[in-house]
C-alpha cells in the first residue's frame, strides 16, 4: 500500500460519483441526494486526510514538480484548492436538490475539484513519488486509510489559511 495510490483511487471515485450525478434523472431527488451526500463526505474526508498525512511530509521531502517551484508552493495551492472545494460543496448544500441552481453549484464544485486533482497529480503526487521511500509511503497510506475508514460519513469541513498551514507544517 502506498499513499499516492490511495489518493489516486480517491480521485477516481470522486470523478465516478460526479459522473454518476450527471446521469441521474433530475427528478430523482432521493438518488441525487444520496449520491451527493456520499460524494461530499468523501471530498471533505479526503481533503482532511491529505492535510493531516500527506502534505506535512511532502513539505519535508519535496522540492517541486512539473510547473511548481517548491513543495511549499504545491502545498499552499492545494490548501487553497481544498478551501474552494469545501466552499463550493457548501454552496451545493444551500440549493434545492435537483434544481438548476443545485446543478450549477454542483458543476462549480466539480470544476474546483477537477482542477485541483489535475494539478495535484502533476505536482504534489509526482514530487512525493520522486522523494519518498517505500516505508514512508506505506506508513502514511496506513494512517490515511484508517482515517478515511474512521470518518466514512465525513468530517466537519474547516477551511485553513494556506500560508499558516505551510508555516506550521514546515517545522
Amino acid at each position: 500500500m502506498e499513499i499516492t495510490r490511495l489518493i489516486l483511487d480517491d480521485h477516481a471515485e470522486q470523478r465516478r460519483l460526479f459522473a454518476m450525478l450527471d446521469t441521474i434523472d433530475r427528478t430523482d431527488i432521493a438518488a441525487l441526494g444520496a449520491i451527493w451526500r456520499r460524494l461530499r463526505a468523501l471530498l471533505d474526508t479526503h481533503a482532511e486526510a491529505e492535510e493531516r498525512f500527506f502534505y506535512p511530509d511532502l513539505l519535508k521531502i519535496g522540492d517541486g514538480a512539473a510547473d511548481a517551484d517548491s513543495a511549499a508552493d504545491e502545498t499552499k495551492d492545494a490548501i487553497k484548492d481544498h478551501n474552494e472545494i469545501r466552499d463550493t460543496g457548501a454552496a451545493v448544500d444551500e440549493e434545492e436538490i435537483g434544481s438548476d441552481a443545485w446543478f450549477d453549484a454542483l458543476d462549480a464544485c466539480n470544476k474546483a475539484n477537477g482542477d485541483h486533482m489535475a494539478e495535484e497529480e502533476r505536482q504534489g503526487l509526482a514530487d512525493f513519488r520522486r522523494h519518498a521511500d517505500l516505508r514512508l509511503s506505506h506508513d502514511l497510506a496506513v494512517r490515511f486509510a484508517a482515517f478515511e475508514a474512521e470518518h466514512l460519513t465525513g468530517v466537519a469541513p474547516v477551511n485553513k489559511n494556506p500560508r499558516e498551514y505551510v508555516a506550521e507544517n514546515s517545522l
